[in-house]
Formats: structure tokens, C-alpha cells, sequence
């Protein structure tokens, strides 16, 4: 491998390491004045892995208000919007949902 590859490589290896720590803490407890907020996240625009297993990142939602997608609302609006505080659960057997 020459220095070339090299620097390429820690590059890479640097960006993932900040991609799963900055994954790893967008799970845990919303912010401040925030909660989580299932089946209100446009195709996209989800927080954080779906409650299905179906992906675990923020973004890949494939299509808009799934039940098992999640956004952070402000507290106190989530039922308002349509959604709810807690995640769906799979039905025993069912896969996750596809995702393209």
C-alpha cells in the first residue's frame, strides 16, 4: 500500500468511526424539549434506525409516515401530527419493511 492508499484509507476509516458515533448517540434520549415520534417522518427524513430493523440510519425511511419510522417533535405534539410515542411491532415472522 503507498502513502497514497494509505491517507485514503484513514480518511475513510475516520469518517465511518464519526458515522457510528454520531449514529450511536442520535438513538438515545431525545434532546431537551423533544420526543420521538413514530409514523410522522416523511420518505427521507426519518431520525434514526427504524424500529423493524429494517435499516439503521437516519434518512432511509422509504416513504412517508410509516409506522415503524421515527422523528424527533416537539413534546407534547406527536398525537397531535398522527403519530405515536411508541414503536410499532412487528407482527411474529414478518420481515422488516423493504426498502429500495
Amino acid at each position: 500500500m503507498n502513502k497514497r492508499q494509505a491517507l485514503v484509507a484513514a480518511a475513510l476509516a475516520g469518517i465511518c468511526a464519526s458515522t457510528t458515533v454520531s449514529v450511536a448517540a442520535h438513538d438515545g434520549p431525545a434532546p431537551g424539549d423533544k420526543e420521538k415520534c413514530f409514523g410522522v417522518a416523511k420518505a427521507g427524513q426519518n431520525d434514526c434506525a427504524s424500529s423493524d430493523g429494517a435499516h439503521s440510519c437516519a434518512g432511509q425511511a422509504a416513504t412517508d409516515n410509516l409506522p415503524t419510522e421515527w422523528a424527533y417533535v416537539a413534546k407534547g405534539t406527536c398525537t397531535q401530527a398522527g403519530g405515536s410515542l411508541k414503536p410499532v411491532k412487528p407482527a411474529k415472522g414478518a420481515k422488516p419493511a423493504a426498502q429500495p
